[in-house]
């Protein structure tokens, strides 16, 4: 089983920076590749960045390509998402995933985090 904690989010301006950070705990053999998913206000999930296991291999949603860096720590057992130059669109509840399931699909699921956009 595998728990996951996110932090870091909060209430920015147009144009700031905030990272995202995501403590890990627990052990499953799937959990190896990570990544961040958000959900705005009456909008569905959507992918935001996945990072492997050694951190070589990253992918990033297209509306954050450029904008959006994924990193991870494994010796700390933890994942960060550094957002810049943040948008009001970027505005959503931001999740932690682990446990690669399927294209895309994860197994687990943290509580998420809030971060608001707006002057």
């Amino acid at each position: 089983q595998v728990q996951l904690q996110e932090s870091g989010g909060g209430l920015v301006r147009p144009g700031a920076s905030l990272k995202l950070s995501c403590r890990v705990s627990g052990r499953d053999d799937n959990s190896n590749a990570m990544g961040w998913f958000r959900q705005a206000p009456g909008k569905e999930r959507e992918f935001v960045a996945h990072i492997s296991w050694s951190g070589a291999a990253t992918l990033y949603g297209d509306s954050v390509k450029g904008q959006f860096t994924i990193s991870r720590d494994n010796a700390k057992s933890m994942l960060y998402l550094q957002m810049d130059n943040l948008k009001p669109e970027d505005t959503a509840v931001y999740f932690c995933v682990a446990g690669l399931s399927g294209p895309l699909e994860y197994t687990y699921w943290g509580q998420g985090t809030q971060v608001t956009v707006s002057s």
